[in-house]
């Protein structure tokens, strides 16, 4: 199917974009493509790809300061230079945006961008103020908001007067904090925390619940723990009543008395960036913090205008953004799909890991869907034995009586590349037992499902080392 007197106007240039860009030329159309800061948006540039450089040269400076193996293999702490890991994470984000955003947007020539801020003139035309100067008057059959979000800043008293860092400048800072407070219980605060005290700072997590509150109460537990082995300190239900910053540290009051450092880390959340859009001239809803409302085609309520990414109330992942935008691109040009998440992975790239697809047992109670499910502690698990390493567990959920697969939740080291293998099993509506049988290769950490899918008939202990 070809469009190609349909011209499509993109607002922001991250995953979302990008996506809905190159699939909109695929199906004939035109597209110009607006951006007001750096091409490629937050993952390639601020989050995903900075994190994980970060998070992975604090694993190794880890590893080499302390491991299992101690007794056998010498270790002593590194000395760290901030500035040449800085050096060598920029490198590469400047190379992957080169490579996957800017490269791309420069050899297509269906593609146009303006570098500027856009707003809504109406349902089908936007005004461009552009970063050189001047505006332009952009006209378009049909639209995609896909702007992105950004940290959210809770009301502390005093916090809006003082220096804090966001996950931005936490990641582009040029030195490693001698004392570090981190606020904030999610993905972003914990596995920023984590790295920086692997780096040598000394760091204090203030929770206003638990740590991953949302999320089933052992995954939390599992990871409060795996950090105090390591010196993190962390507070739980605790907020901070006011801060300040004087003679070079922030000080932070709390119920108990004050807490004292360098530097001050907020990571509370994000907000969607559609203060500035301009969105009711064009009749597009949001919900009362500012995400858009859409449907599961990716469209608001303004019948020529989409919506996709971390702008809208979908699960703040790129490759969610990336796949919404690509379904927007077909909807908009004459298709009709929709984005299921009924098996959506998340991974957060703390130490270990933590992984999940699925329903979790709160949220099938919440369903009114009757479960049964199974918890796998590590030390079950020959890999994690191998590796003398058994933090964590791996859990199953599945329905009672069909004993179908819905959810898995693991908190182990290289949770991550587990769980995919839950995610193909749930989309393939595929049950416990069939998931025991499986071949799964001996001393892998994803072995780990097989044997947790055999403790709803087994005892694992009682299993020879490769039972089948």
């Amino acid at each position: 199917m070809s469009h190609p007197n349909l011209h499509i106007a993109v607002i922001g240039s991250g995953g979302a974009a990008m996506a809905c860009a190159l699939k909109a030329v695929e199906r004939g159309a035109r597209v110009t493509l607006i951006e007001r800061a750096t091409i490629g948006g937050t993952c390639v540039n601020i989050g995903c790809v900075p994190s994980k450089i970060f998070i992975r040269a604090a694993h190794i400076a880890h590893l080499r300061a302390a491991s299992p193996f101690d007794d056998g293999i010498s270790a002593a702490p590194p000395t760290i230079n901030r500035q040449a890991l800085l050096a060598q994470q920029q490198a590469r984000v400047e190379e992957l945006r080169h490579t996957k955003y800017e490269g791309i947007l420069e050899s297509t020539p269906a593609i146009t961008v303006l570098h500027g801020e856009a707003r809504f003139k109406d349902g089908h035309s936007l005004t461009v103020r552009l970063n050189d100067g001047g505006e332009r008057e952009v006209s378009f059959d049909r639209c995609l908001i896909a702007t992105g979000a950004s940290a959210a800043i809770p009301p502390t008293p005093g916090l809006q007067d003082v220096p804090y860092w966001t996950s931005a400048e936490a990641l582009a800072s040029d030195s490693i904090p001698s004392r570090l407070i981190v606020i904030g219980s999610s993905v972003v605060a914990l596995e920023l925390a984590q790295a920086f005290a692997r780096l040598g700072s000394r760091v204090t997590i203030l929770a206003r619940h638990l740590l991953f509150y949302r999320e089933d109460p052992a995954i939390g537990e599992s990871v409060t723990a795996a950090f105090r082995a390591e010196g993190i300190e962390v507070l739980t239900d605790t907020q901070a009543s006011a801060v300040r910053h004087a003679n070079g540290e922030f000080v932070l009051t709390l119920p108990d008395g004050e807490l004292r450092a360098e530097r001050l880390l907020v990571a509370t959340g994000r907000t969607a960036n559609t203060r500035n859009l301009n969105l009711e001239a064009a009749g597009v809803a949001v919900i009362p913090q500012g995400n858009i409302v859409i449907d599961d085609r990716m469209r608001t309520r303004a019948p020529d205008i989409y919506a996709a990414g971390d702008c809208t109330d979908q699960p703040q992942f790129v490759y969610v953004a990336a796949a919404a935008g690509t379904r927007a691109a077909i909807n908009m040009t004459g298709g009709k799909v929709a984005l299921d998440l009924a098996a959506m992975p998340t991974v957060v790239f703390t130490d270990p890991q933590v992984a999940t697809v699925g329903l979790s047992e709160a949220e099938a109670h919440d369903r009114g869907i009757g479960i049964v499910s199974r918890t796998l502690s590590l030390d079950n698990v020959p890999r994690a034995l191998a590796n003398f390493d058994t933090r964590g567990f791996i859990k199953l959920v599945a329905e009672a009586g069909s004993l179908r697969l819905l959810g898995v939740q693991a908190v182990t080291p290289d949770a991550g590349e587990i769980i995919q293998t839950a995610v193909l099993a749930i989309h393939n509506r595929m049950t416990v037992p069939q998931l025991a049988d499986q071949l799964f290769p001996y001393l892998t950490m994803v072995e780990g499902l097989k044997l947790c899918a055999q403790t709803f008939t087994k005892d694992v202990k009682q299993l020879s080392c490769c039972a089948g």
